[in-house]
């Protein structure tokens, strides 16, 4: 017997070097891969940039660009895919396939083809009216938001990509112009970002949950319940999400009125319902009477949802991504600092195969973290994270409010997770004990099944040990949420002190 023991100790130190030794594999196959790409940009730039004035410091940027939209790929995209993955709604190789192809077309189709060249406005260009203290300044800032989010990404915690060229854009201003040049208050509605996205997605979230708790899960009858209730929440997805893409992901193509997009969200909301309130009946008419089967009927919406948070994503972001790189090339071949700058299509490519590639070498880290690690979710709660997601950003917009995707995804995550947490520990004389069922004399975890809302079989015995160690059970790490927290209040500080160093290190050498 102690010999075999001693065996399969052994045998999972084994297993144990064989995992660590393919972890160390992989993760030196996609620096080479990431190595190649940024050849492949320095390539393609020096293609576009051939017989420009300045064609060395246009193919440092395009790389200092690429390495951007690679950490881009790697961090904030995920965020969009994270719930779908974790419900099990979708795998994380399909995920990462359609986050990096609507993430592109998003970019490509939709990006635009101006963009501010200060991120946010945060910087007077006036006020940096030499050329190439400029140059260096936008360099420096893109360089000092791709370090932050790959240093971000390196420790699991999802950040905002935009805040990070903001923290970079702040810096390099600074440096290059003193305190004076800084726009407080915008800055000010940017720092009060971190705490409205969060809570404000995390609310939505935790609503829409609640309602699907109570009105369909809860029901005795839970598939008359969800033929009911299921396709007005998917109706009201495709009403968030049609404004969302109108008001963000084609803005820069596209502006309707206000009156155009209600009558797109009315219309949004008519089809959907028209199309899903038949599907679902006849789906829900083959499947038993279990959470299980209400949970199966929102895959297909969340699949939709990941593309279209993609694609909105890529649209918008990307370009507030690369701004800095599109500022160093105009100021490079315009010969002026200009608060608003033409976006080269190759700018947008550089920044949308970037992201594509990054997602895929190093984007599943993050979804891990975002979809499983700090709470459990099934697709009834990663639909309502999505949801959370389109309506946050479409109420911050009407009322002028500076968000973070980032931080109404992850926020979203955290407010299902302390919903549950909330009801397990409301109904601690179920949720908090192993019970042992008079009909099948096995135990019954009802601190998982309490919270799920089912009914209590009879009982016959409860642990005051366990039930004692039950009741502190959490629902939400609470690594991760502070992990995250510090990461978010961090970030934009960070950036700005990493990107002042880095403008005068520049400065000095050039």
């Amino acid at each position: 017997m102690a010999k075999r023991t001693i065996l399969d100790k052994d045998l999972k130190r084994i297993v144990q070097l064989e995992k660590a030794t393919a972890t160390v594999g992989q993760s030196k196959i996609n620096l080479g891969l990431s190595v190649l790409f940024l050849i492949g940009v320095l390539i393609f730039a020096a293609f576009q940039t051939t017989g420009l004035e300045g064609s060395a410091v246009l193919i440092a940027a395009a790389i200092i660009g690429g390495y951007m939209a690679l950490n881009i790929g790697a961090n904030d995209v995920a965020n969009n895919v994270g719930p779908a993955v974790g419900s099990k709604a979708i795998t994380l190789l399909g995920a990462l396939l359609i986050a990096a192809f609507f993430e592109a077309a998003g970019a490509i189709i939709a990006g635009g083809d101006v963009v501010t060249t200060i991120s946010k406005n945060i910087i007077d260009p006036n006020v940096i009216s030499d050329k190439d203290t400029f140059i260096w300044a936008m360099m420096a800032a893109l360089l000092a938001a791709a370090i932050w989010v790959n240093i971000a990404t390196y420790v699991g915690a999802p950040v905002s990509t935009t805040h990070a060229v903001v923290g970079g854009v702040l810096g390099a201003g600074v440096a290059a112009a003193g305190v004076a040049a800084v726009n407080w208050p915008v800055m000010a509605k940017i720092a009060a970002s971190w705490i409205i996205s969060p809570v404000l997605g995390g609310l939505i979230a935790a609503g829409f949950l609640g309602f699907a708790k109570f009105f369909i899960l809860y029901q005795e009858d839970k598939l008359t319940a969800a033929r009911k209730w299921v396709p007005v929440l998917v109706a009201i997805l495709a009403c968030a999400f049609s404004v969302y893409l109108v008001m963000k992901g084609l803005k820069r193509v596209w502006k309707p009125d206000p009156t155009m997009i209600g009558l797109i969200a009315v219309g949004a909301f008519a089809i959907a319902y028209a199309l899903v309130r038949p599907a679902v009946a006849k789906a829900a008419a083959s499947m038993p009477n279990k959470r299980k089967s209400v949970s199966d009927l929102f895959t297909i919406p969340l699949i939709c949802a990941a593309a279209l948070l993609s694609f909105a994503h890529g649209a918008n972001d990307v370009a507030n991504a690369v701004g800095p790189l599109a500022a160093i090339v105009s100021a490079v071949t315009a010969g002026t600092v200009a608060a608003k700058v033409t976006l080269p299509i190759w700018v947008l490519i550089v920044g949308a195969i970037g992201i594509s590639i990054g997602l895929m070498l190093y984007g599943p880290k993050v979804i891990e973290i975002v979809g499983e690690k700090i709470t459990k979710l099934n697709r009834v709660r990663a639909f309502c994270v999505a949801l959370s997601a389109a309506i946050t950003v479409i109420i911050a917009s009407t009322l002028g409010l500076p968000v973070s995707s980032t931080h109404i995804a992850v926020g979203g995550v955290f407010g299902v997770g302390f919903l549950r947490e909330y009801l397990a520990n409301k109904k601690k004389p179920l949720a908090a004990a192993i019970i042992y069922s008079e009909s099948s004399g096995g135990p019954v975890d009802w601190q998982q099944v309490s919270a799920d809302g089912e009914a209590a079989p009879a009982s016959t015995a409860i642990s005051p040990k366990k039930e004692a160690k039950a009741a502190k059970r959490k629902l939400v790490r609470r690594r991760h949420l502070m992990t995250i927290i510090a990461a978010w209040v961090i970030t934009v500080p960070a950036a700005a002190i990493l990107s002042g160093v880095i403008f005068m290190i520049l400065r000095e050498l050039f």
